[in-house]
């Protein structure tokens, strides 16, 4: 894991087309992100996701 050192309004590139920004820094604990990303990027929370093949939304897992 590549660990950096950023301060508010400082970014973060990924590849050409993705860009992720430090927004507001809330005490030690938490901190707001920006993301940047082409439309066709999913982006979502660590905690959401159940494996590689799906997520897990407010209503619980999908099923097909």
């Amino acid at each position: 894991m590549l660990v950096l050192t950023r301060r508010v309004d400082e970014s973060i590139c990924i590849g050409d087309n993705i860009r992720i920004t430090v927004v507001k820094i809330k005490g030690s604990q938490q901190i707001s992100v920006g993301i940047d990303a082409p439309r066709d990027v999913l982006i979502v929370r660590e905690e959401l996701v159940v494996d590689r093949a799906g997520l897990v939304g407010e209503s619980g897992p999908s099923r097909s």
